[in-house]
Formats: structure tokens, C-alpha cells, sequence
């Protein structure tokens, strides 16, 4: 189950990668009427006054401001200033051997330990020392220190296994 990584390897950092169902708030300096919140489709796009339809999905924010400002420049902006936040993230999930499994809402800064703390601790069987944790970017679970603070990422799910007595 562990794909051949170390249990002590934490995920790499980055920037989250859009996903359909999350919304965003773009913003257009100087130009309320294109800003707003926007969710992205089922289809990964996101649909804006006079840009049209773009696709998002899989774009970190930075490329998808990239990616409006040249949709805005030209006939309709000289020169467009854009921004694009994540509002509202993809819940993570915890299961296994945690005394509240289930869906739980994704907070920046989120960590193993304080995502098992949500999820009302571990139980008297849970493993002292690893946890599984499936990226929604990855196919299979991946194990993981409990001593590491490994970043929780929205998406995620969690697994805590049972120890060896």
C-alpha cells in the first residue's frame, strides 16, 4: 500500500491545482462588473462576462490569472490586472480507526494531526505511528509518519489503520 515510499517522506508543497466544484473569486482591478465569485464546472470551466468559457481545472491560480488577463486584453482592456483566490475547496476525508470518520471541511495550513483532532482523535486501535493518505492527484495510498507535520491537502483522504497489538 505504501508504493514503495518512505513512511517518513512528506507530500511536496505546492499550490493547489483547480478542480471542478471549487469556486473562485477573480478579481479585475478597475473593472467590478467582471468581478465575482465564479465555480468551475463539472467540465473543469469556468464561464466570465466577456472572457467567455476557460478552462481551469488543472491550472494553479497563477496560470489561470495568465490565462484571464489575455482573455481580457486587447478589444475590451488595455492592460488587465487579475487575481484569482480559491473560496471554496474540496472537503477532505477520514476513516479508519478515528472516532468521527467522515467529510470535513478543508481549512488552509490543515495537518495530520490537527485533521485527526477534527475528526475526534484516534481510538484506542488506531496506529501510534503511520497514516495512509490518498492525494486526490495520486491513485493509491501512500504511508506517512504520524511524527512528520504532513500537510493535509484539499481532496484528501485519510486512512488511520488499526495498530499491531
Amino acid at each position: 500500500m505504501s508504493n514503495g515510499k518512505s513512511s517518513s517522506e512528506t507530500p511536496r508543497r505546492h499550490r493547489p491545482i483547480l478542480k471542478p466544484g471549487e469556486r473562485v473569486k477573480v478579481l479585475v482591478f478597475g473593472e467590478d462588473r467582471l468581478s465575482g465569485e465564479y465555480d468551475i464546472d463539472p467540465a473543469g470551466n469556468l464561464s466570465l462576462p466577456l472572457a467567455g468559457t476557460v478552462k481551469a481545472a488543472g491550472l494553479r491560480n497563477v496560470q489561470l490569472e495568465r490565462e484571464l488577463t489575455n482573455k481580457f486584453r486587447g478589444e475590451y482592456l488595455r492592460d488587465p490586472k487579475v487575481t484569482v483566490e480559491v473560496v471554496g475547496f474540496h472537503p477532505f476525508y477520514i476513516m479508519g480507526e478515528v472516532n468521527h470518520p467522515g467529510e470535513f471541511p478543508f481549512r488552509s495550513g490543515l495537518n495530520v494531526m490537527s485533521a485527526l483532532a477534527i475528526a475526534g482523535g484516534p481510538t484506542y486501535r488506531a496506529s501510534r505511528s503511520t497514516v495512509l493518505i490518498k492525494h486526490a492527484d495520486e491513485t493509491g495510498f501512500r504511508e506517512y509518519s504520524l511524527d512528520a507535520e504532513v500537510p493535509v491537502l484539499h481532496g484528501d483522504l485519510l486512512k488511520m489503520p488499526e495498530r499491531y497489538f
